[in-house]
């Protein structure tokens, strides 16, 4: 895991806030950006990502590996992350615990263009596995693996979703990037009677389970209600019940980097900066405290 950013807080970095940042240049701990918008090195996109890689450390977040798929990975979508990384040099690589990938009726693989589920069994704990272990060798670094938020679940299961990261950490290398929000909005989606205790326990069984320092990165955002469902879309600020997780995950983890993500229906560029500074404030106390208690 990476510990020279380890007591950070950064901000997602997206089109419309372009402008705004190259021209203040804010003080903020790194900066992530989607892999995919930037697999061209030659368009606009990338000099601005060159620009700000200058003066800023940059997480490179994927959401197109479609690890969980037993179809296999895309080479050329791998191929064209493994030149990224190579221009960027990021802190972080990470991608999410889904699939999307899978052959038609005709035979020829499709992506599906969404995060899709996967069941917690020994058989996809081995296509995690293998497909990670292929990625961490052709980009020549361990990388992070986000959990998702998920509207449906699956009868058929060997691990609880914790012991799964935490057996996936333990035989790939890789690390987990812990989404606090998608703990809660599943958590809400499930109808759980405490939300907030649930992701609670949650973090406290992924901490009994899981290698030390298993967690490489933390993403807070916000989220919605609609329709009935709890939408992990990214989409205001981050909410009280987030915070307190956020909180304890501090408190049973450590410090980590952890990033502001909004996404959709965005803000002035200072909306993110405060929530940045947030998450800063709590970071230090989560240190300043472990100094008290190692100094006592």
């Amino acid at each position: 895991m990476d510990h020279a950013h380890a007591a950070r807080a950064g901000i997602g970095l997206r089109q419309p806030h372009y402008r705004a940042f190259g021209e203040r240049r804010p003080a903020t701990g790194f900066v992530e950006v989607h892999s995919e918008n930037f697999f061209n090195p030659h368009d606009a996109a990338a000099q601005v990502l060159a620009a700000v890689r200058a003066e800023y450390a940059v997480s490179l977040h994927g959401v197109g590996l479609a690890l969980g798929s037993a179809c296999g990975l895309d080479d050329t979508h791998l191929g064209r992350l493994a030149a990224l990384v190579a221009r960027v040099d990021p802190v972080r690589v990470s991608d999410h615990a889904c699939f999307a990938r899978a052959p038609d009726a005709g035979g020829a693989v499709v992506h599906a263009n969404d995060l899709l589920p996967v069941a917690f069994t020994q058989a996809t704990l081995a296509v995690f596995e293998a497909h990670v272990q292929q990625v961490q060798e052709r980009l020549r670094r361990p990388i992070l693996v986000e959990n998702l938020s998920s509207y449906l679940d699956f009868a058929e299961r060997d691990f609880s979703e914790p012991q799964f990261f935490a057996e996936l950490t333990r035989r790939s290398g890789c690390g987990l990037l812990l989404d606090v929000n998608n703990l809660m909005v599943n958590a809400l989606n499930a109808g759980a009677d405490d939300p907030p205790a649930s992701v609670c326990a949650w973090l406290d069984e992924l901490a009994q389970c899981a290698p030390r320092a298993c967690i490489g990165e933390i993403h807070l955002a916000g989220h919605s209600r609609q329709h009935g469902l709890v939408i992990d879309d990214h989409s205001s600020v981050v909410s009280v019940p987030v915070w307190q997780a956020y909180a304890h995950a501090l408190r049973r983890f450590g410090p980590q980097p952890t990033l502001i993500e909004w996404d959709t229906a965005l803000p002035e560029l200072d909306v993110l900066l405060g929530e940045a500074a947030q998450a800063q404030r709590l970071l230090d106390a989560e240190a300043a405290a472990r100094a008290a208690e190692r100094a006592a």
